[in-house]
This record gives C-alpha cells, sequence and structure tokens, in this order.
C-alpha cells in the first residue's frame, strides 16, 4: 500500500468518526423545536395545562416498532429539554412547557 491509500483510509475513517458522533448530535437539536410545537399545538404550555407523554406523543418507541421505522429524535430531544428545565414535570408525571425557561434559550423566537 502506497502512502496515499493509507492517507485515504485515515481520511475514510475519521470522516466515519465524525458522522457517527456528529449527525445525531444534529439531529437532536434539528427536533427540538418540532418539540416545541407539539407541546403548543396540543396547549401543554404552563403547570396548568400539563399533559401526560402519552397524550403529546413523545414516548419512546418499542423495540418492535423501531425494527420497521426510521429513527425518531423527538423522544431523545425531550428528554434534553426536560433535563434542560424548559420542559418541567409535574408531581403526577404531567409534563409542560416552561415559557419563561424557553426564553432564555436559542429557541426564544419559536
Amino acid at each position: 500500500m502506497s502512502a496515499n491509500d493509507i492517507l485515504f483510509l485515515i481520511l475514510i475513517g475519521l470522516l466515519f468518526i465524525a458522522a457517527v458522533i456528529f449527525i445525531p448530535q444534529w439531529m437532536l437539536m434539528r427536533n427540538v423545536p418540532k418539540v416545541i410545537k407539539i407541546m403548543r399545538q396540543k396547549n401543554a404550555v404552563g403547570e396548568e395545562n400539563a399533559k401526560f407523554i402519552d397524550e403529546l406523543g413523545l414516548q419512546p418507541k418499542s423495540m418492535f416498532q423501531r425494527m420497521f421505522a426510521r429513527r425518531d429524535y423527538k423522544p431523545q430531544a425531550f428528554q434534553f429539554l426536560l433535563r434542560a428545565t424548559i420542559v418541567e414535570m409535574t408531581d403526577e408525571g404531567k409534563v409542560y412547557l416552561n415559557e419563561q425557561n424557553l426564553m432564555r434559550t436559542r429557541w426564544s423566537n419559536l
């Protein structure tokens, strides 16, 4: 193998590693506005209008459903928003969009 072949293989390996790391992160951030839109459409804004995750359609799919469907990043985006306290959970397990915390983020203009 020549030096060009080795360099090409290293480049392909680096591109693969970059794709494995950055594409899921990009897809997650792309679905955050979709989750916010779903919560607003279902009127899950404010603690008094909190809804269960099932009502919003943001629950993770079962393994059987995942085998025959494209990957859905909305449940991961929902979990990201929950950890960032943009989405909060009540004592009963209902969730709602916290508009005040949302206004402090880069998605405030949605």
